[in-house]
């Protein structure tokens, strides 16, 4: 009976090693300044994007992808917190000296998982701390925020893609680095996949690309593909970026573990045309509440889970990789604060997700007649910085925003804006409004309010 009992408690402890062992792992990919049309994958008939057109044939494309916010910093911290940015505080890009940043009091999904016995990478950009918070004891860190392990510079790569020399790795400056920032980037997370985490347990890694981000270096094996093309060099570092990407995707095959990796690449907001980027048509572009400022690419790799070449119009948000990380690993979400956005388990499959919280952009240096905005369905309502004027559209027919619907369905306009009016209060009322309300910045653009 000893024996017997024996056995069975190794037969038990053997089984929960092993579903220890399934947890599935997790990586987010992000690229900077992507616009929704700078890709093959997403119908640009000249840039060349062979390793996201591979992820959109593995797993899923989402046509209507959104950033939280149509500029950097901000969309970053809804990604990590599941927070919309003026309700974790990083409501602006942290480009130079300011006091927001992303706080210690936030929680983070890489911090949950490793209470679960995950390890964790960040590699490249972080950019949620301002200038002169970076590596800096006094201020949380990528490490304070849930990262074993990281390799990150402040903002972009300096003093261009190309030999870039302000990277820090987990503390201590690195030096000038020899070579080109996105395969710099994949390089290291393949050296922490492959020589540094422990295999023996489940990870979760950031991955978070500085192309297409200005100052552009592009590498001339990849300007070369479009040569004679005005637009090369942008072109170029849009391949280089995929070219970047490819080398971590084998990375993952080369270590075993693609097929229990769920896998999400996106942009952090639209793109910038003066570089050359595009936004496939979507009205506006990066720092705009119009599509073109916040509808990114979106694809979704998850094998067994995840139909192979499918297409979801179901919008999503950079918010919805919080809560979809904790449910994929089956964690509870956090109930001591707002979290806004929701699994995207459910858009795998082309179904609707359900949301207590609006999908719900604020920019600080959008035009001020597109402050703010927010997406219930099928309609998108954008509101002036004053929150007096407001625009209606229809986007899932009316996608490039061309026609304006407040005149013509005054009791629409008034649900929706009796709804953002609500939710803006009470995001204003839980974030730290001091910071945003003593802004020094001027108002963009002729405007009266700097937030």
């Amino acid at each position: 009976m000893i024996r017997i009992a024996l056995f069975v408690l190794c037969l038990f402890g053997t089984a929960a090693a092993n579903a220890e062992a399934v947890k599935p792992n997790i990586v987010v990919v992000v690229a900077d300044d992507m616009g929704w049309g700078d890709s093959a994958t997403y119908g640009h008939e000249l840039i060349q994007t062979p390793n996201m057109d591979r992820l959109a044939a593995q797993g899923v494309k989402f046509t209507q992808c959104y950033s939280a916010c149509g500029v950097c910093s901000p969309s970053r911290s809804a990604i990590l917190t599941g927070r919309t940015p003026y309700r974790n505080g990083v409501y602006r890009h942290l480009s130079g000296n300011h006091e927001a940043h992303l706080r210690a009091s936030e929680i983070t999904y890489p911090t949950l998982l490793k209470e679960v016995g995950y390890e964790t990478c960040h590699v490249g950009k972080w950019h949620l701390l301002s200038k002169q918070q970076f590596n800096e004891p006094d201020y949380p860190q990528p490490g304070d925020h849930g990262y074993d392990y990281w390799m990150a510079t402040h903002n972009n790569a300096e003093p261009s893609h190309k030999n870039p020399g302000n990277f820090v790795r987990n503390g201590n400056p690195v030096g000038e680095m020899e070579g080109y920032s996105a395969p710099l980037v994949a390089a290291e997370a393949r050296h922490w996949l492959k020589d540094l985490r422990d295999p023996a347990k489940p990870f979760a890694m950031s991955v978070w690309f500085h192309e297409p981000h200005s100052p552009i270096a592009t590498d001339t094996r990849f300007q070369s593909l479009y040569q004679g093309h005005e637009n090369r060099k942008y072109m170029g570092n849009i391949t280089q970026l995929d070219h970047a990407l490819g080398m971590l995707l084998d990375a993952l095959d080369e270590q075993g573990v693609s097929e229990n990796t769920w896998l999400y690449f996106t942009s952090d907001n639209g793109p910038v045309p003066a570089y050359g980027g595009t936004s496939g048509g979507l009205r506006g572009n990066k720092r705009s509440e119009y599509e073109g400022g916040i509808r990114v690419p979106g694809l979704v790799r998850w094998p067994g889970h995840v139909e192979p070449g499918s297409t979801s119009d179901v919008p999503v948000i950079g918010t919805d990789v919080f809560a979809t990380v904790l449910d994929i690993v089956g964690i509870p979400l956090p109930t001591d604060r707002t979290i806004d956005g929701t699994s995207m388990l459910p858009a795998f499959e082309g179904k609707l997700v359900k949301r207590k919280t609006p999908l719900f952009w604020r920019t600080h240096v959008s035009a001020p007649s597109e402050r703010v905005a927010m997406r219930i369905g099928d309609w998108k309502i954008i509101g002036d910085e004053t929150l007096t004027k407001f625009q209606l559209y229809n986007v899932q027919k009316d996608w490039k925003e061309e026609h304006d619907m407040a005149a013509k369905m005054p009791e629409k306009i008034d649900e929706m804006k009796s709804i953002l009016l609500k939710l803006w209060a009470d995001i204003e009322a839980e974030g730290p409004s001091e910071w945003w309300k003593n802004e020094r910045q001027k108002p963009a653009r002729g405007g009266t309010v700097s937030y």
